[in-house]
């Protein structure tokens, strides 16, 4: 298991913390090959290097093991931003992947080496905020894909014990309710709440099989399975906060932080 604190060069000089998108279109998310999102922290300032959130899946790399995070990888991925409308404002790469898991939740941060107020200057896109907070059953969300370019109108379910695919474990899960019906490509779509994002989406059963590839099951904390066609979860993102400080730092350290290291 790889064990790091990460340092992110920030820029000199005090900036303000710059403004974060409404979620009301598709204005900061980024396509992939799968979906993503721009984001910030709270307190992420105009001139911090920007971040982009999708799945551990996504990545595009040696996949991580049961158990394992990958930590500060070298990353060349190529992300096209968008606009409100869902057309490709700037095509970007990433210069390194900070964090990337499928263990306990399933996610990738990436960095970029233009900062957010290089973006919003030079393509009027800003990042969308993740939520401190863990959400609650019964909310009402947006799930916002650059792949579908749709906003799809869902509701917090509930949340599952554990989710198991193949190998794969993911604990504290979001499921929608269902008449929620992301598919196929929505994988690392951010999860809206309040102009705020509490999750990223990532998985849902096809076929009705039970804790396969593209059929997760969930597990509650008696071990009892079950498993529904058309079931669909996110993994939450507020873990991400409780792991980064001033100046889009990752410290795995620190105290109260939450993802796997």
């Amino acid at each position: 298991m790889i064990k790091r604190v990460l340092g992110l060069t920030a820029l000199l000089g005090v900036a303000a913390a710059t403004p974060a998108a409404a979620a009301t279109d598709l204005a900061g998310t980024v396509a992939m090959g799968c979906s993503g999102s721009l984001v910030r922290m709270a307190d992420s300032s105009a001139n911090d290097p920007a971040l982009v959130l999708t799945n551990g899946h996504c990545f595009e790399g040696q996949s991580p093991s049961p158990d394992e995070a990958l930590v500060d990888q070298p990353s060349n991925k190529l992300m096209d931003l968008l606009d409100g409308k869902g057309n490709a404002v700037a095509s970007l790469r990433a210069n390194r992947a900070l964090y990337v898991t499928l263990t306990g939740t399933d996610i990738t941060l990436y960095r970029l080496k233009e900062s957010y107020a290089q973006l919003e200057r030079q393509y009027q896109v800003r990042p969308l905020t993740l939520s401190s907070e863990r959400p609650k059953q019964g909310m009402d969300v947006e799930v916002v894909s650059s792949y579908a370019k749709k906003v799809l109108p869902c509701k917090i379910d509930g949340f599952a014990y554990r989710v198991l695919e193949t190998a794969n474990v993911t604990k504290d899960v979001i499921r929608y309710n269902p008449e929620c019906p992301p598919g196929p490509g929505y994988s690392g779509s951010p999860i809206v709440a309040g102009g705020k994002v509490v999750g990223i989406h990532n998985t849902s059963n096809r076929d009705g099989g039970s804790c396969t590839m593209n059929n997760p099951c969930e597990m509650d904390r008696y071990g009892n399975i079950s498993a529904r066609k058309g079931a669909a979860y996110a993994t939450q993102t507020y873990w991400i906060t409780t792991c980064v400080k001033r100046g889009n730092q990752l410290d795995l350290h620190k105290p109260g932080c939450l993802l796997p290291d």
